[in-house]
């Protein structure tokens, strides 16, 4: 289980304040929000490359920072920054850094580099970003770490590979045991796959739970625009167009809407869409 309460860090003007959730095992969690939410911020802040100003952080039981060692041998991480020297090949980066963790697995990391296509004897820096993060995932995989920290890969994978890739990240959740934080601008991946949900604004969380609660809370409602707004307090964000007007509100199962309204269940990027068209 990942573990936060109330932590801050201050950068610069951005600051994140308050921060806590708590992601069980077995789940895939979806990271999600605008340019400068806060996502890469947290994301380091899990992986102790930034130090909390405030608050708890703990992963499998085990405490940052006095646990830090043994924390990062349980973590994979595929970051947007380059984490592999440039100047060696795969097979060398693969030897030089698997030497810091204890299941770091050779023989699984070059059938790994086999499968996804890539050369083990090439230069990291020759390759494109696409292939530099593959080759980050495959040493992930190779490392046998209980949680996977995935920063924005998918952008830069072709559509056979993120296809295989999201396909590695089902299975690897599929014991229960282990545990997946993927931050992404593609947020039709997480509605089929994510079993929970944080979504960051401006450094602070405005959604952290389960993919079930979140479907359960909310809806979009479409339809003539005095009638939505009888709905009240309940609405969240609001688009007028053309045809009508469309709206995000917060549900209830008692909830009664009048039958000229169109109700369905929002996806995430429609959730985060109108969630920031503050009425």
């Amino acid at each position: 289980m990942i573990v936060m309460e109330d932590v801050g860090r201050h950068q610069g003007s951005f600051q994140m304040k308050n921060i806590s959730f708590s992601i069980p095992d077995g789940y895939i969690c979806g990271l999600v929000g605008r340019n400068g939410a806060g996502k890469t911020t947290l994301m380091h802040l899990l992986l102790g490359l930034y130090r909390m100003r405030q608050g708890k952080l703990e992963i499998d039981g085990m405490h940052y920072p006095e646990q830090e060692k043994e924390i990062h041998d349980e973590i994979g991480t595929v970051l947007v920054e380059e984490l592999f020297d440039g100047t060696y090949s795969l097979w060398e980066n693969g030897m030089l850094y698997g030497a810091y963790y204890s299941k770091f697995d050779a023989k699984e990391y070059e059938d790994l580099l086999q499968e996804f296509q890539l050369e083990k004897k090439e230069k990291f820096r020759k390759l494109s970003k696409g292939q530099k993060l593959k080759s980050q995932f495959a040493f992930a995989l190779a490392c046998h770490p209980k949680y996977l920290f995935l920063d924005e890969p998918t952008a830069n994978f072709d559509p056979q590979f993120r296809a295989a890739f999201l396909k590695k990240i089902q299975e690897f959740v599929m014991d229960g045991e282990h545990t997946v934080l993927l931050a992404t601008h593609m947020t039709e991946d997480l509605d089929r796959l994510a079993d929970y949900l944080i979504y960051l604004q401006e450094g602070q969380i405005l959604y952290a739970g389960d993919m079930e609660s979140f479907r359960e809370k909310y809806r979009i409602v479409a339809g003539e625009n005095y009638k939505i707004k009888l709905l009240g307090d309940s609405v969240l964000g609001i688009e007028q167009r053309q045809m009508g007007t469309r709206a995000l509100v917060r549900h209830h199962k008692f909830r009664e809407y009048d039958r000229e309204l169109t109700v369905t269940y929002p996806s995430i990027e429609e959730f985060m869409y109108l969630y920031e068209r503050k009425k």
